[in-house]
Order: C-alpha cells, then sequence, then structure tokens
C-alpha cells in the first residue's frame, strides 16, 4: 500500500515539478488583479501538493511547494531568479546593528549582571563571547524560547550595547535612516503587492472558522470527500488519557498512539484519521466521550475538509517565508511591517496583526510559534514599528490577557508573552504609560479577574472552585508585566508622565485597598479548628506584587512633586480603609506613672486581625522617602503631617505584630498550620521587606510623632499586659493566685516580645531614611548578623539575604569589606568567615533572625569571647543616629512608662523567688538599659556648647522610685543583682551597664560647662563628694533592707520547719536547757579575783564570734557543738607544679571525691 502511495506521490511531483517560476511570475507581472491571479493559483495548487495521504511527508512538500508556490512569489519580488535576486538585495542592504536571533527552546542566554539594564536583556553566546561582557559578573540561563537576542539595543545596556561583530555597523548607521532608500522602485512595488497579499492569505486561512468549506477565492471546483479527524492540544489531559483514548478511538497500536501524542504536544494539531466526514465523525464522538467528565471539558476534535487542512498548512509556510525574506534586506522588512500594521476596511482592529492578535487563543501551538516567530523578526527589529506595534498591543491589551486567562496553553506560547519584548523596552514603556495609560489598563485588567470579593470589598480566596483558582494563578502574569513597564525608572519627568503615573499609583492603591485587612483570622477557643482555611493565595498575591510595590516607591522618590502626592493619595487611602477602625469599640482611659491615654478595647486574642496591611506599609515606605530625600524638611507646608493620626497609624501594624507575638507564646495553637505558615511567610526573607520590615517602620513613624509614654501604655494594652505593670504588686499577686503554668508562661512570653519589640523600634535605624545610612550599611549589616551566627557558602548566603527586582543581593559590593573567604579544602565548600573587627556591631537581638538562629548567634558569640579571654557579655552595638524626622523616637527609653517597665522586672529579679519571670526577660531589659547608655554616651560625645543634652537616662536610673512603693533605682537594684548567683550568665552584662554609667557619669562631670536639660525643669547642683555620701547612705538602706527581708523569710522557713518536727524540736530545746544549767552552776566570774591554775582555777567564757552566711545572709555564731557551714571545695591535680603527671598516686582514703562537696564544721 505504500509503495503506491509513493508512486502516486512521485507521478504527481513530476507533473507539478513542470510548472515554470518566470512563467508564472511573467503572467502576475502582466495581471490587472494580482490579488485573483494568485489566489486561483493557490486554490489550484496547494490542494494538489498538501495532505494527499493519511500521513504526509512535510519534507517532499514542502520541496514541491518551493518550486511550484514561493519560486513564482520570489521571482515576481525580485524580478528575476532569486538565487541572483535575494543576494543583490542583501548587498544593497546595510546591515542592521541590531543581532536579533531568535532563540530556540534549551539554547543558552547569558545577562550581564553589571551592564543590563533588567534581567530580561539577554545574549547570544557568538555575541556575548565577542562583547566586553564575557569579563563581567555574568548569569547563564537557558531560553524557554520566543525570545531573542539584544546585542546592539542601546536601550538594553548600560555598556558595552554592542558585540564586535555589530560594532562594526554601527559608524555606517544614520539616525532614523529610512532602509527603503537601498530598494529600486519597481522592487518596492512588487513587494507591497506580494506581500499584502501573501499576508491577507496566511491570516485569513489560519483564523478561518468553518470546517468544511473555504474561503470563496480559494474553493475548488472539483471537492473530493477527504477528510481529516484533527485532534488539538490541551493543557488539562494528560498523556496516558491520550493515548488510551486514541486507541479506543482509531483502533491504533499503543506505538501509534504514543506517536500522535507526541506529535500533538509538539505542534499544537495532529490528524489521528483521515477518511470521508461519516467515518471521521465517528472517530471525533468517540474521544469526545471518553475525555469529558464533569471537571474538565473534553479533547477538542474537529472534523476538517483536506482542502483547508492544505491550505493550512501552506499558511503556516507562508509565514515562514516572509520571515526568511526580510532577512535579506531591511527595506523588506518595512514593508512588510508597514502592511501587517495597516489598518483594513474595518476600521479599528482590522489590521493583519491585530487580527492574528485577536485569534491568538484560538490557534494551535505550532501556529501560533510561527507567527509569533514573524512578529520578533519583523515589527519588534524595527525601531518605527516597533513603536506602533506597542501601541496596538497596549489598546487590546485587556482583551489579549482575557484571552490568555480563558486558555488553557503555556504563557510562552500565547502572544501575551511578547510584552516582555515590548514593557522592558524604557522609551516605549514610558511612551505607553503617557499616551496610552498603560498602568491603569494593566492593573484595571488584572483587578477585573479577581471579582470574588467580601462585603468589605476585600479579596476573598476562601471558596475558590477549582477553575478560580486556575484563573488565579493564570492572572497573576499581569503583575510581572506591571513588573517590567516600571523596572527602568525614568531619569527626566514630564507633566504627562506625573499625571499618568499618578494615575496608575491610584489605580495601585485601590487594588492594595482590596488587600487590607483580607483573609482576617480569629482565635480559636476550646477546640480545633475542623477545617485549614485558604491562605496560600493571598500570600502568593503579596510575593508577587513584592517588587512592585519596591519599585512603586522608588519612582516616587525619584521627583519631589511625585512623592508628595502619591504620599497623599496613599493617606487618603488609608483613613478610608481604618475611617471606622473605632466603630463599636469601647473607649478606654489608660494611666500610669501620671500619664494618660485613650485609646480603644481591643483584645488580638479575641476579636478578628489579619497579617494583610499593604496601604499600611506602602505609607511607612513613603514616609522614610520623605525623610530619605528631605521632602519633609524642605516642602512641609505641602504635607498633610498635621492630619496624621499616630494612634490610627500604628494600630494595625501594632496588631499584626501583638499576633506574632501570641503565636510565639502558643495561644493560637488550635488555629492549625495555616497560620503558623502564614507566620513563618511574613517573616521570610522573599516577604519581611514589604511586610514585617514596613510594620516596624510605621510603628517608629507613629512613636517618633506621638508621647512615647502614650505609645507604650498603648503597645501594653495590645500585648495584654497593661494589667501587670499598671497595678502594684500585680505580678506578686499573679504568680501566687494562679496555678496554671500555661497562663504563667504565655504572660512571660509577651513580656520578651514586647520588650524585644520596643529593642527593634529603637534599634533597627539602617533603612535610609530612618537612619542617617546608605543602602551598603543595611546590606553589611545584614551579612555581619547572618556570619554571626556561622561561616557560610557563598550560595547559602545569598539565600538569605533579599533580592531586588533584578534578582541582586548587593552582596558582591560589600562582602570584602565584612568578611574573608576560607578556600575550601580536598572536600567541602569556600566559606567566608567574619572579620575579627565587625563582631563589635553584633546585635544579639537583631530583627531578621529567627529564634534559632539567635540562640545559635548568641552560643557562637559567647564562645568566641571566652576564646579571646574576653568577658562574655554582649552589649548592644553603637548605632548609628537617626534622621531628623525619627530623632524623637530615641525618647522611649528614658520615658517614664519605660523605666516603670524596667523597674517592675528588675525588681522581680531581685525577689526572685517571689514572682514568674523569666531570665530572657531579664536579658532584654539589661540590652534596653545598655541601649539607653550608648544613646546617652553619643550624644554626649557630639554635644556641642549651643546645643542641650535632653537624654538624661543615668540620671534616672539612680533616682529612686517614687510613694508608695518607694522601691530602690533601677541603678541600685543592678548593683544588688551583680551579685545574685542565679544569675551567673549575665553578670558580665550587668558589669558593662556599671562601668559604662560610670564613663558617662565622668563625661558628664568633664563636660560639666554644657547645660543638661532636666526632663522635670530642674537642674540639681551638687558636689560630688554629697553625691557620693548619699549614694553611700543609699546602698547601705538598701542592704538593710535586703538583710530584713532576707531574714524575715528565714524565720518564717524556720517556722515552718518546726510545726512539722514538733517533737524533734522538744528534745533540742531539753538538751540546751541541760547545757544552759551546767553553764549557770559554773562560778562567776569576778574581774578582781582572777585564778589561773589549780583547782580554784577561774572558768573564763569563751569569746563569742558572730559571721554572715554569703549564701542565705543569716547572721550564725560560731560554736563547737552549732550548725556546720557548708563549703564547696574543687581538689584536681596540679598542672603546673607536677613533675610527673604521669605518675598515679594512690588514693589513701576510698571514700574521698576529689570533686565532691567537703564540710568543715566551725
Amino acid at each position: 500500500m505504500a509503495s503506491e502511495l509513493e508512486l502516486e506521490m512521485q507521478a504527481i511531483d513530476r507533473s507539478l515539478l513542470e510548472c515554470s517560476a518566470e512563467e508564472i511570475a511573467g503572467k502576475w507581472l502582466q495581471a490587472t488583479d494580482l490579488t485573483r491571479e494568485v489566489y486561483q493559483h493557490l486554490a489550484h495548487y496547494v490542494p494538489k501538493i498538501y495532505c494527499r495521504s493519511p500521513n504526509p511527508c512535510p519534507q517532499k512538500e514542502d520541496m514541491v511547494a518551493q518550486h511550484v508556490l514561493l519560486a513564482p512569489m520570489e521571482w515576481y519580488l525580485c524580478g528575476e531568479d532569486s538565487e541572483f535576486g535575494f543576494p543583490k538585495l542583501q548587498q544593497a542592504n546595510k546591515p542592521s546593528h541590531l543581532c536579533g536571533r531568535v532563540f530556540k527552546v534549551g539554547e543558552p542566554t547569558y545577562s550581564c549582571r553589571d551592564c543590563a539594564v533588567d534581567p530580561t536583556c539577554v545574549l547570544c553566546m557568538d555575541c556575548f563571547l565577542g562583547s566586553i561582557h564575557r569579563d563581567h559578573r555574568y548569569r547563564m540561563t537557558t531560553s524557554g524560547g520566543g525570545g531573542f537576542c539584544d546585542c546592539g539595543d542601546t536601550e538594553a545596556w548600560k555598556e558595552g550595547p554592542y558585540c564586535q561583530k555589530h560594532e562594526l555597523n554601527t559608524s555606517e548607521i544614520e539616525e532614523e535612516e529610512d532602509p527603503l532608500v537601498h530598494l529600486s522602485e519597481d522592487v518596492i512595488a512588487r513587494s507591497y503587492n506580494i506581500f499584502t497579499i501573501m499576508f491577507q492569505y496566511a491570516v485569513e486561512i489560519l483564523t478561518w472558522e468553518k470546517e468544511s468549506e473555504l474561503p470563496a477565492d480559494l474553493e475548488m471546483v472539483e471537492k473530493s470527500d477527504t477528510y481529516y479527524c484533527m485532534l488539538f492540544n490541551d493543557e488539562v489531559h494528560t498523556y496516558e488519557q491520550v493515548i488510551y483514548t486514541l486507541q479506543k478511538a482509531v483502533n491504533c497500536t499503543q506505538k501509534e498512539a504514543i506517536g500522535f501524542a507526541t506529535t500533538v504536544d509538539r505542534d499544537g494539531r495532529r490528524s489521528v484519521r483521515c477518511g470521508d466526514f461519516q467515518y471521521c465523525e465517528q472517530a471525533k464522538s468517540i474521544i469526545v466521550r471518553n475525555t469529558s467528565s464533569r471537571q474538565t471539558k473534553p479533547l477538542k476534535v474537529q472534523v476538517m475538509h483536506s482542502s483547508l487542512v492544505a491550505h493550512q498548512s501552506f499558511g503556516l509556510k507562508v509565514l515562514s517565508w516572509l520571515g526568511s525574506v526580510i532577512g535579506y534586506s531591511d527595506g523588506l522588512r518595512r514593508i512588510l511591517c508597514q502592511v501587517g500594521l495597516q489598518e483594513g476596511p474595518d476600521g479599528e482592529n482590522s489590521s493583519l496583526v491585530d487580527r492574528l492578535m485577536l485569534s491568538d487563543s484560538k490557534l494551535w501551538k505550532g501556529a501560533r510559534s510561527v507567527y509569533h516567530q514573524l512578529f520578533m523578526s519583523s515589527l519588534l527589529m524595527d525601531l518605527k514599528y516597533k513603536k506602533l506595534f506597542a501601541v496596538r498591543f497596549a489598546k487590546n491589551y485587556e482583551r489579549l490577557q482575557s484571552d490568555y486567562v480563558t486558555d488553557d496553553h503555556d504563557r510562552e506560547f500565547s502572544i501575551a508573552d511578547l510584552s516582555v519584548q515590548i514593557f522592558t523596552v524604557p522609551s516605549l514603556a514610558r511612551m505607553l504609560i503617557t499616551e496610552e495609560n498603560l498602568m491603569t489598563i494593566i492593573i484595571k485588567t488584572f483587578m477585573d479577574h479577581l471579582r470574588h470579593r467580601d462585603t468589605q470589598g476585600r479579596f476573598q480566596f476562601e471558596r475558590y472552585t477549582a477553575l478560580q483558582a486556575f484563573k488565579f494563578r493564570r492572572v497573576q502574569s499581569l503583575i510581572l508585566d506591571l513588573k517590567y513597564v516600571l523596572i527602568s525608572k525614568p531619569t527626566e519627568w514630564s507633566d504627562d508622565l506625573r499625571e499618568k503615573f499618578l494615575e496608575g499609583f491610584d489605580a495601585f492603591l485601590e487594588l492594595l485597598k482590596c488587600m487590607q485587612g483580607m483573609d482576617p483570622i480569629t482565635r480559636q477557643v476550646g477546640q480545633h479548628i475542623e477545617m485549614e482555611p485558604e491562605w496560600e493565595a493571598a500570600f502568593t498575591l503579596q510575593m508577587k506584587l513584592t517588587h512592585v510595590i519596591s519599585m512603586m516607591q522608588d519612582w516616587c522618590a525619584l521627583d519631589e512633586k511625585v512623592l508628595i502626592e502619591a504620599y497623599k493619595k496613599c493617606l487618603t487611602v488609608l483613613m478610608q480603609c481604618h475611617g471606622g477602625f473605632t466603630d463599636g469599640e469601647q473607649p478606654i482611659t489608660l494611666s500610669i506613672c501620671g500619664h494618660s491615654v485613650e485609646t480603644i478595647r481591643y483584645c488580638v486574642s479575641q476579636e478578628k486581625v489579619s497579617i494583610h496591611l499593604p496601604v499600611s506599609r506602602l505609607l511607612a515606605g513613603l514616609h522614610v522617602l520623605l525623610s530619605k530625600s528631605e521632602v519633609a524638611y524642605k516642602f512641609p507646608e505641602l504635607l498633610p503631617l498635621s492630619e496624621l493620626s499616630p494612634p490610627m497609624l500604628i494600630e494595625h501594624p501594632l496588631r499584626c505584630l501583638v499576633l506574632c507575638a501570641q503565636v510565639h507564646a502558643g495561644m493560637w495553637r488550635r488555629n492549625g498550620f495555616s497560620l503558623v505558615n502564614q507566620i513563618y511567610y511574613y517573616h521570610n526573607v522573599k516577604c519581611r521587606r514589604e511586610m514585617f520590615d514596613k510594620d516596624i517602620v510605621m510603628l517608629q513613624t507613629g512613636v517618633s510623632m506621638m508621647d512615647p509614654n502614650h505609645f507604650l501604655m498603648i503597645m501594653l494594652s495590645r500585648f495584654e499586659l497593661y494589667q501587670i505593670f499598671s497595678t502594684p504588686d500585680y505580678g506578686k499577686r499573679f504568680s501566687s493566685e494562679i496555678t496554671h503554668k500555661d497562663v504563667v508562661q504565655q504572660n512571660n512570653t509577651l513580656i520578651e516580645e514586647m520588650l524585644y519589640l520596643i529593642i527593634m523600634l529603637v534599634g533597627e535605624r539602617f533603612s535610609p531614611g530612618v537612619g542617617q545610612v546608605n543602602a551598603t550599611d543595611d546590606i553589611k549589616r545584614e551579612i555581619i548578623h547572618q556570619l554571626s551566627i556561622k561561616p557560610m557558602a557563598h550560595s547559602e548566603l545569598v539565600k538569605s539575604l533579599p533580592e531586588d527586582e533584578n534578582k541582586e543581593t548587593g552582596m558582591e559590593s560589600v562582602i570584602e569589606a565584612v568578611a574573608h573567604f576560607k578556600k575550601p579544602g580536598l572536600t567541602g565548600r569556600g566559606m567566608y568567615e567574619l572579620k575579627p573587627e565587625c563582631a563589635k556591631e553584633f546585635n544579639l537581638y537583631f530583627y531578621h533572625f529567627s529564634r534559632a538562629e539567635q540562640s545559635k548567634a548568641e552560643e557562637a558569640q559567647r564562645k568566641l569571647k571566652r576564646q579571646n579571654r574576653e568577658d562574655t557579655a554582649l552589649p548592644p552595638p553603637v548605632l548609628p543616629p537617626f534622621c531628623p524626622l525619627f530623632a524623637s523616637l530615641v525618647n522611649i527609653l528614658q520615658s517614664d512608662v519605660m523605666l516603670c517597665i524596667m523597674r517592675t522586672i528588675l525588681q522581680w529579679a531581685v525577689e526572685h523567688n517571689g514572682y514568674a519571670w523569666s531570665e530572657s526577660m531579664l536579658q532584654r531589659v539589661l540590652h534596653l538599659i545598655g541601649m539607653a547608655l550608648q544613646e546617652e554616651k553619643q550624644h554626649l560625645e557630639i554635644v556641642t556648647e549651643e546645643h542641650v543634652v535632653t537624654f538624661t537616662f543615668t540620671q534616672k536610673i539612680s533616682k529612686p522610685g517614687e510613694a508608695p512603693n518607694n522601691s530602690p533605682s533601677i541603678l541600685a537594684m543592678l548593683e544588688t543583682l551583680q551579685n545574685a548567683p542565679y544569675l551567673e550568665v549575665h553578670k558580665d552584662m550587668i558589669r558593662w551597664i556599671l562601668k559604662t554609667f560610670n564613663a558617662i557619669k565622668k563625661l558628664r562631670e568633664s563636660s560639666s560647662p554644657s547645660p543638661v536639660a532636666e526632663t522635670e525643669g530642674t537642674i540639681m547642683e551638687e558636689s560630688s563628694r554629697d553625691k557620693d555620701k548619699a549614694e553611700r547612705k543609699r546602698k547601705a538602706e538598701i542592704a538593710r533592707l535586703r538583710r530584713e527581708k532576707i531574714m524575715a523569710q528565714m524565720s518564717e522557713m524556720q517556722r515552718h520547719f518546726i510545726d512539722e518536727n514538733k517533737e524533734l524540736f522538744q528534745q533540742t530545746l531539753e538538751l540546751d536547757a541541760s547545757a544552759s544549767a551546767v553553764l549557770d552552776n559554773s562560778p562567776v566570774v569576778s574581774d578582781k579575783t582572777l585564778t589561773a591554775l589549780g583547782p580554784a582555777q577561774t572558768q573564763v567564757p569563751e569569746q563569742r564570734q558572730f559571721v554572715t552566711c554569703i549564701l542565705c545572709q543569716e547572721e550564725q555564731e560560731v560554736k563547737v557543738e552549732s550548725k556546720a557551714m557548708v563549703l564547696a571545695a574543687f581538689v584536681q591535680r596540679s598542672t603546673v607544679l607536677s613533675k610527673d603527671r604521669s605518675k598515679f598516686i594512690q588514693d589513701p582514703d576510698p571514700k574521698w571525691n576529689p570533686s565532691r562537696t567537703v564540710e568543715f564544721p566551725v
């Protein structure tokens, strides 16, 4: 059978090969209606060449088509044989300075990390090897197919846009030279004619929707009864499903079915049966029936006439031919672009390019790939028509994206994927923003696809069906398009650009408004949550938007007018979101240390709370930019700073941070893993820049604009700790009344987390605009703290650092300043180790440490200090000064409420048996005291005569507490704790604090001429002698009170012991009485008659000696019969004085243990 078909094809080939290209072209040149002549030729010959058998041979078909169909066109175009005509066109053409090589799937691509404008700018291997970028830092990837080489594009590279090959042509290129000047008028006219006809033919036949008939111009007189059952590809059904279905539908073997499935997947469609209409329709019904279900639509199958399939096959060949022909001349490329974008008779969207784009989702994979490549080799390679095409693409953007979302093919096979080639060109992106309002179009198109909202208008992903989830995954590509538009920042701003950017910013705020407060959660009490709520969609959206939010802020920072307007707009939207945040909430008044503030009664553990607050965080970012760009100081009258309500600004970020603290305290265990995962990503390197970090900044913003005492009271209320610190001795009553250990532990953890938050608010000032630092200082600090945990390999370090929109961390620029690289040995990896001089910048409470990392870093740094024979204190590092807009933030450390919190926790530590407290709590208080001392020291060192030092922390901690408590001063309690045996690990830190306090005291004395402002408004002037005297008196009083307290405790213990052991105590009293009687019967000693020897020897009473136990502070008389005093001793062989260490000394006492405790009776 096969041999007969082959003979038949050969016979047909011989008849077709008799066609003369020159004769046909000559006939066309004489024709008055060229379109009709060409269409008749195609109608007659195409069905005779293509689709002549069930299994056509594409190579043979293309060879015959070249001779019969394409050769006459080439002859017509050149006016002579194309073998001579095309080389002449190529010779007359001035080669393009653009490479434009279209990448195949899997082909290597290279991007220069130093010079590329963005990561999408890539070079092919030949251009890369011939460019300056081979000696730079570069990134190599494999192409997914569809992109092209950017060599020669001056907008894609900051430096070295040309390789050696394309650089030769740059000197000959004239500005805006028209490539048509290199073509004769005859060639231009003929090219325009044939391109118009063939492009029109290809578009018409590929977008033709009728299955059994052809366009009227292409209908044959004699129509055969041959049909094809055409199976189309989709991304829903698996290989196994398709293979199984084909075996049943067309009775083929498994091997044949695998071949069919492979071709369908590669090319997008394949005929699986050839015959009459009924025969093919039967196969179609079986395929549809076997692949349809409730969840999925069936495989797409069409019964198509063989002549239609033939013309569509040739239509693809025509598009490929056009792409190859324009490669000979830039003039031909321009003509084809003109033909493609020329408006048709039907008005808008009637050009051939528009028609193809708008039919993209209806075409099969092979057809899409062919015309996408034609667009890239024509429209995107001609700078003039690239702009026109970009405009058409932007105008049709909403329709194209909607088609893509409803389609099921991967993005690389969609025309929407060409956005990366258009939007990443800075000049085009700017033009589309100003002329087509592209930013607004992208954002509104995106929001149109996310219509599932709750009653407040917020996005709701909770009840997503499988189809909605599928669409959500596809619609995320629009965020990528927005990123492409913003990735190149403008150097100059026009009024139009400002206006359109701010319009896009408005649309972006509407998007963030729909995210503000989405996915709210409520604490589960009693029983565990039954079904884990949907949380991934919201975080996916947040992660996709992270870089876009950062780039929006970067754009705003480049123009003062834009920044001011954006700030106003963002504040307005935030006030809309939270305009009623006090509605329905009960107002309450909080009072501590004589300070009062009004707030609302809100408990995170009882009310709804959301982790998604993008509007608040964007405002925080813009507020920092006001400081960084100094706009806040230049144009304060233009900013609505007076309208800001600090309690409103801090409320929701504070709730979010309290939620994290409560989760860490184990209060939300019944809410399942969904919340744990949300908290993880909130702090994760992928999200934290626009989530956790911005919440800290927003709280810093609020604190800098309000009374720190008010802030601390509100924070105590939100942490649900207000009662503990506002009520005297509440902690003692709490620990004695509450027996539930979980509640005690939860409160301890919440106090620790609150103190940690205060440390972060004061200490995290390495963001440019918050502190007086630059971006490299921030990266250095990140690296220092990562290497403080352990030495790290390059890849491990990169993963721990946040990437910007260009996938850069900035590590390479600073790593040599903070770390040494230790080369790998025979096995293992090269490691970066922290330089010793950078260890002083280590902050134990660095805000990007996880709990595990903090613990490891603390252990590593203490170990390092022990190795260097230093004390193990980890004092807070010296911090850079705040920017003026945040300068008042440091006052939180010396505020009355803060001092009350410190004093309370230190009091718990001093009276450690009466309160429920933790060492972590104390450690954080010590760190805060250290931070305050460092701050005061810096203030004193930089003070000048005309400035007043308002930071007087040392004086405040020297004063005892006020009535009615009359508690000792913070300084006195620190001195007491220095000798506490149960705080051995913190002694070095306390010692460092006292040492720093004394250093500041001396510094104040040496700089006494400079005025010192007291918060109480009075300046205390007393001599240093009086101070010392008062200090000694104060210490003596503290020691007396402490002794009295300890004695009372010991007496209570004794009474308790006596009550339990009455019989034993009675025996002891009798023995004591008899001993006293013996003593009383002895002769009374007279001072006048003393006898030294003999029977009348005078009995002299023993000299009584009293000592104080250093362990329990109890005074005890030293007697032979009294209780033993416990002394600890440790005996070991000397490592210095022993001459013969190998000698074994026999133990004379087998019971003797060199490390045991020895009791010595005194």
